[in-house]
């Protein structure tokens, strides 16, 4: 039977098979899949072989059919291999993972043959390797050496379970307890692992390790930690002290050093229990802690304990090391005590003292180079552990041992150390003499005169102190003593006074032997009176009395006469019999009689005691006080002056005594008395102060004033000045035309100056000022031949020198006869006589006094009862306006001549006024040049009568080289003054201007003259350079921009050409028929060419004009609406010229702004065309229901806001149309009445 399967099973017996069991033959496995254990990321395969396969064979996993595709999409990693044809199904995994360890089968599916068959089942073990290791301790935390630790040891997730092993710095700990858990997903398995470790001191920095394995690794998974173990170091030790006896002064340098610990020792350094450092170092190649000391040895360190300590964290208690030292140490101080200095032949008794010294100093004593004996020595405890040594000596001096050095040795043994104190000692004996340089006793000398006394001493140790000494007291201002060669001396200076006569003068020389030697003389000195006194009987002084004084001199040697003086008096008194007085000389005495006024009091009443031979003497005074009634000062003021509102001060010059003195003020008989006014305050002087004065304080002010001896009064005139107040005597003057003005003003001033009178016009312009004279009071101003010019307000400024000044206006009134308004645009008046308009004729007149007005229609007056016609009259201070105002003008009875006369008192004036049709307008008039650079020129004209319409103007230019002209349109259309820009430098150009309307064009201005200007030179700041050019326009400019403005220029440039071409033949074709346009245009040169000559007018014929600077835009004049009949215009030159300018609608030249400037009108500028009323650039709209308001306002501003018609509400749009400036095609309702070919 083995056989047989064997055959069967073989590939050449199934084409025997299949004859033998043909169609019907039963599915069944040739190979059928078995266990299978896989590591993880390999690839496993399941065998399976179908032997006549007929049905679905797919494979089953977990109980789940994974589908027939050999691909089996949906699993990734799973696909059938093998050749199917041989009935081959492996399932193979690719890269194995946990998720694939599951039992599978192999199944065939039921077919029409065979009925369906499964496999055994298969089981797919795949192994996972344990993740890695991890250990379950605080390795954070240091171990303790010689403690016990439990370290556990993990392996995480391994299939099947993995086995540890741990290691202790590669030995293999024993006794290790496991034991598994569930790991963290199904079918793993987590193994646990402890021991116990006893630290030790070798572990420190060494390895734990932790090996895990299962069979699925080709090596084990290990983790390894480092220990560390803390341990105590070893005990210090000093380094660098060798003997325990030191000398003081020695630096030591100590080391401590401890060996091993961890963490390695901390050090520190004490000297008997005190802190010395706390500085250390650590050596971790060397496994040890050190630390210097630096000490330098001192006294107090005798005996001391050094110690070095060590510690760290494990030690129970510090470790240390300690030294006592021993401080070998000489005496700080080695002193003398006692007295250095000594008298010849006594005893010289000293004692020499060591300080603290360790060991105790021996003690020596030399006098020069002889060696003394010491009388006793004794040894004391000292600081620091030391000895203290006292030696005492006595000694009997001589005089040769004077200056001889004494020395105190010590002598120390244990330092070898020697210290010595050395002095010098002084042996004293008297001075040998004394004598004295003075002069000579029987010479006298004047008081005053310097002498000098000086003493001379020789001898002695030390040399003498010397004394000076008068009548036996000590002088103190004798000089400091100095010393000679063989001695020393001191010198007394003295002036000489009177207590200096016959006086005794010593001089002493003494010493510290205590033994006197002194010399002595006396001077004979002359001297004036010592004193000088004055004395009287008389108690109280009183003006009238006679005073009798006494005078007394005090001793003078030789004998001294008595003078007197008062002032500058002098006067010679009774003299008596001279008496002896002190110091030697005599005293004597005189008296004086005198009768008293108040001029003595306070004076002072001077006794002088002379000495002929000093030709000097001695004074003294006596003040008088005289008691009397007050009395005035010639110096008292009788008049004040003060400003108004300011304080016065009346002065109040009085003497008196007693000075207690009352006084009484009055003023216009009335007493002047704080309780009356406030204003009033007396000082203490008694003067009188007015606070805020006003001009009724003005006046005579007397005062009365009394004392205890008497009363007396005395008059003071106080002036009230205050700055002047003004006012006009007549206000207005009026006067007639040519006549004499006389303007008043009168001033009420305190003081009234000359001159203080001034005149100003202050009305516009400048006027010729009259005379000016004054008259007390009044200020005149005299105007002779007074002109309209005059008229106006005057100004009257008073001025006395105190502010402010004061000024009144007066009004000058100049009468003179009516004045109208006579310009172009007062003649005519244009209106359409269809029926529908109203037209107002204006009469504008100014004179003084007031203007009436009459009214004539073609010579006969006109009655204004008829409702067509209405007049009114304002009147706006010289101006009268009168308005006659036309209601639905007709043609044929209102196209007339209305004369305006306009009379007051002093004469009337007539004026025609024409109302006509609308019509082209007028030429404008006085064209002249106002400025001219380098590329532009600025125009100004006077516009002529506007026709009854909007007109504009329209400036026509050329130069030499260009054989036609080139026009622009001025704007703002109404502008009279323009600016052309855009010319050549140093070129001359011919300029000319005309008005245009709706109707027409005017000729070109003052009769078609042409103006030529020459621009000037181009300054070499304005030249600009081709390189700034270029970046400019290239900056400016964006390239996009560029080729646009390049495609739009050659598309305008081929319109032109096409214009200039259709142009040419519409010419040729209107020529052999002629135009309306060219007719015109013949007209025009045939006026250009009779008109050569070049007009410049200054003149301002019209008042009425306002200058406005305007921006411009240059055009070639197309479609302008200046012909009616065509768009073409030429030139103006030779008849052979063919220049035309055709329409070039795209051109679009740049506008220049200009700076406005600004021209104020007069009172008596005529309103024309005034833009701030109608509105800027209004076009005339026809229409036959409603009126229109006249083009030219003839009303003052201020009547601006009646008559306005409320029937345009289409003035903006109106503007902006003037603004584009476009010409609509014209309807035949839109033309004037006069030419809708209607019958007249």
């Amino acid at each position: 039977m083995d056989l047989l399967s064997a055959w069967i099973a073989s590939t050449s017996a199934l084409p025997f098979l299949c004859l033998i069991w043909g169609t019907h033959a039963q599915q069944a496995f040739r190979t059928e899949p078995r266990n299978l254990t896989v590591g993880m990321g390999a690839t496993a395969v399941l065998r399976c072989e179908v032997l006549r396969a007929s049905g679905t064979v797919q494979w089953v996993k977990d109980g789940l059919l994974l589908g027939p595709e050999r691909s089996l999409p949906g699993f990734e990693r799973y696909s059938m291999i093998g050749n199917p044809k041989r009935g081959q199904y492996h399932l193979q995994i690719a890269k194995a993972q946990l998720e694939d360890d599951a039992p599978y089968e192999c199944q065939a599916g039921r077919s029409e043959d065979s009925g369906a068959i499964i496999s055994s089942t298969a089981w797919v073990s795949v192994q996972i390797p344990p993740s890695k290791p991890y250990f379950e301790v605080d390795m954070a935390t240091p171990w303790v050496a010689g403690k016990k630790y439990t370290v556990t040891c993990v392996a995480p997730d391994a299939k099947p379970v993995a086995e540890i092993t741990l290691f202790k710095d590669g030995v293999e700990l024993t006794g290790a307890e496991s034991f598994t858990t569930s790991g963290s997903k199904d079918k793993l398995l987590n193994t646990r692992a402890e021991v116990t470790v006893t630290a030790l001191s070798s572990d420190n920095g060494r390895q734990l390790a932790c090996h895990a394995n299962n069979p699925a690794p080709f090596r084990p998974v290990e983790t390894t930690v480092t220990m560390s173990v803390y341990f105590p170091p070893q005990p210090p030790v000093i380094v660098g002290l060798e003997r325990e006896e030191v000398r003081a002064g020695r630096v030591l340098v100590l080391e401590c050093v401890s060996h091993g610990g961890n963490p390695l020792a901390t050090l520190h350094w004490t000297k008997n229990g005190e802190i010395l450092s706390m500085i250390w170092e650590e050596d971790i190649v060397a496994q040890k802690s050190s630390s210097a000391l630096r000490l330098k040895i001192t006294p107090e360190d005798n005996q001391a304990v050094l110690c070095c300590e060590c510690v760290n964290l494990v030690t129970r208690s510090p470790l240390s090391v300690s030294r006592k030292i021993t401080v070998l140490f000489e005496p700080a101080e080695v002193k003398l005590v006692g007295e250095l200095a000594a008298v010849e032949g006594e005893d010289l008794i000293l004692s020499c003292y060591a300080t603290s010294s360790n060991p105790p100093v021996q003690i020596r004593w030399w006098l020069g180079y002889k060696e003394l004996n010491a009388s006793a020595v004794t040894v004391e405890e000292g600081d620091n552990g030391g000895m203290t040594t006292m030696s005492n000596m006595t000694h009997r001096v001589s005089r040769e041992e004077d200056g001889l050095e004494l020395t105190c040795e010590a002598f120390n043994k244990g330092t070898h150390f020697s210290k010595t104190q050395v002095e010098k000692i002084s042996i004293y004996y008297p001075p040998q003499k004394i004598w004295l340089d003075a002069p000579p006793q029987d010479d006298p000398l004047p008081s005053g005169t310097m002498v000098r006394l000086i003493c001379f001493s020789t001898g002695g140790n030390p040399t003498g102190t010397l004394t000076w000494l008068k009548n036996g007291r000590v002088v103190p201002t004798a000089l400091k003593q100095t010393s000679f060669d063989r001695g020393v001396a001191r010198e007394l200076v003295l002036v000489l006074t009177a207590s200096d006569n016959l006086a005794t003068y010593h001089c002493d020389a003494k010493n510290e032997a205590k033994k006197t030697i002194s010399a002595h003389t006396k001077l004979t000195v002359h001297f004036p009176a010592v004193s000088v006194t004055i004395t009287t009987k008389q108690k109280e002084l009183r003006r009238g009395q006679t005073l009798t004084l006494e005078c007394e001199s005090g001793s003078s040697n030789p004998k001294a006469s008595i003078s007197w003086s008062l002032g500058m008096l002098r006067f010679q008194g009774a003299e008596q019999p001279p008496e002896t007085a002190q110091f030697g000389g005599v005293s004597v005495r005189s008296s004086l009689s005198l009768n008293l006024t108040s001029q003595h009091h306070n004076q002072r009443v001077i006794c002088q005691a002379f000495s002929p031979a000093l030709a000097e003497g001695a004074n003294t005074f006596f003040k008088l006080n005289v008691f009397y009634p007050p009395e005035f000062s010639p110096e008292q003021p009788s008049e004040v002056q003060v400003l108004e509102d300011e304080m016065a001060t009346i002065p109040l010059l009085v003497s008196a005594n007693p000075e207690e003195v009352s006084c009484i003020w009055l003023h216009r008989r009335e007493k002047v008395v704080k309780e009356g006014d406030l204003r009033y305050h007396w000082p203490d002087d008694n003067s009188l102060e007015i606070r805020n004065v006003t001009r009724k304080d003005a006046g005579v002010y007397t005062v009365k004033c009394t004392n205890d001896e008497g009363v007396d009064q005395t008059s003071i005139m106080l002036d009230v000045q205050y700055a002047p107040s003004v006012k006009a005597e007549k206000d207005p003057v009026v006067v007639e035309l040519g006549g004499t003005a006389d303007l008043i003003c009168v001033a009420d001033a305190n003081p009234v100056t000359d001159g203080m009178f001034s005149w100003s016009f202050l009305g516009e312009g400048e006027v010729e000022m009259g005379e000016v004279t004054q008259e007390d009071e009044s200020g005149l101003l005299t105007i002779h031949d007074v002109t309209r010019a005059h008229a106006g307000l005057y100004q009257c400024t008073a001025d006395n020198g105190i502010a402010p000044a004061a000024a009144v206006g007066v009004q000058l009134v100049v009468q003179f006869k009516p004045e109208l308004r006579k310009g172009a645009q007062w003649r005519k008046v244009a209106s359409r006589g269809d029926g529908t308009t109203t037209a107002e004729v204006v009469c504008q007149a100014e004179g003084i006094p007031r203007v009436d007005f009459s009214w004539e229609k073609n010579g006969v007056r006109m009655d204004f009862a008829n409702p067509r016609y209405e007049e009114r009259t304002v009147r706006e201070g010289s101006f009268h306006t009168s308005t006659v105002r036309v209601v639905n003008v007709s043609a044929a009875l209102d196209y007339a001549v209305f004369s305006c006369t306009a009379r007051n008192s002093l004469g009337e004036d007539k004026l025609d006024i024409q109302l006509v049709s609308t019509n082209h307008p007028d030429p404008p008039t006085s064209f002249r040049q106002v400025d001219a650079t380098h590329d532009s020129v600025t125009l100004e004209w006077i516009p002529g009568f506007n026709g009854g319409l909007r007109q504009r103007f329209r400036i026509r230019y050329r130069w030499d080289q260009l054989a036609s002209f080139l026009y622009m349109d001025v704007f703002p259309p109404r502008a009279t003054t323009f600016t052309v820009t855009g010319l050549q430098p140093t070129t001359t150009y011919n300029f000319s201007v005309n008005a245009l309307n709706a109707m027409g064009e005017s000729d070109y201005a003052d009769n078609n003259a042409v103006l030529t200007i020459t621009t000037k030179e181009r300054s070499a700041l304005e030249v600009p350079t081709d390189d700034d050019s270029d970046s400019q326009i290239t900056s400016g400019l964006p390239a996009y921009l560029t080729v646009v403005f390049t495609v739009v220029f050659g598309v305008v440039l081929l319109l032109n050409s096409l214009g200039c071409y259709l142009g040419v033949r519409w010419k040729k074709r209107r020529g052999p028929t002629g135009g309306r346009g060219g007719s015109v245009l013949d007209g025009k040169k045939n006026k250009e060419e009779r008109s050569s000559q070049s007009t410049a007018s200054n003149s301002n014929k019209y008042e009425s004009r306002e200058k406005i600077n305007a921006a411009a835009q240059r055009t070639l004049l197309i479609d302008s609406g200046s012909e009616t009949d065509s768009n073409v215009y030429e030139s103006y030159g030779a008849e052979r010229s063919h220049h035309y300018y055709y329409p070039a609608g795209d051109y679009m030249p740049p506008l220049r702004p200009h700076p406005e400037e600004i021209r104020r009108l007069d009172s008596q500028s005529h309103l024309y065309e005034d833009v701030r009323h109608s509105g800027l650039y209004q076009d005339i709209l026809a229409s036959s229901l409603t009126s229109r308001p006249p083009l030219f306002d003839h009303r003052l501003p201020h009547q601006w806001n009646e008559w306005r018609s409320p029937t345009h509400p289409q003035q903006g749009a109106e503007r902006a149309r003037e603004f584009m400036d476009v010409q609509q095609p014209q309807r035949d309702s839109d033309l004037p009445f006069e030419l809708r070919g209607e019958l007249v």
